[in-house]
């Protein structure tokens, strides 16, 4: 059945691993009760998501998120219909370590706004491959 698939950015405010935790539990939550999927790289200078699920519930959710103030300059750089989730077994995967490929210094540069939509659904497919056990 086809749903809607969403990545975005934000630059974290206040971020420690307190609040990811809570975000974490949150989202699995909600998630789990709304038929959404996804995956969360969080880093103290940047939030990169995929979200995936009915387009209702994936609009409902971004709408939050661009209300809460954990977030800054909250941007969307995909939004599809897809046949298949790259995230079907997670509620919301977090993934902390240096997954991306971005340096610090390139993320203050502006690495992630410059990225192609393709090249940040690129990182997730990784980051999917990963969490399965297998390699890309």
């Amino acid at each position: 059945m086809p749903v809607k698939q969403l990545i975005y950015h934000s630059q974290p405010f206040g971020f420690d691993h307190a609040m990811l935790a809570g975000i974490l539990v949150q989202a699995r939550h909600n998630n789990r009760r709304n038929d959404i999927t996804g995956a969360l790289i969080c880093r103290r200078d940047v939030y990169l998501q995929l979200i995936e699920g009915p387009a209702r519930a994936i609009d409902a959710l971004y709408s939050q998120i661009l209300r809460d103030d954990r977030h800054c300059n909250i941007r969307m750089v995909h939004s599809e219909t897809i046949n298949e989730r790259i995230f079907p077994e997670w509620e919301m995967l977090d993934d902390e370590l240096p997954t991306l490929i971005w340096s610090e210094a390139e993320i203050e540069d502006g690495a992630v706004e410059k990225a192609e939509p393709r090249e940040l659904h690129t990182v997730f497919e990784r980051i999917a491959y990963k969490a399965r056990g297998t390699t890309s």
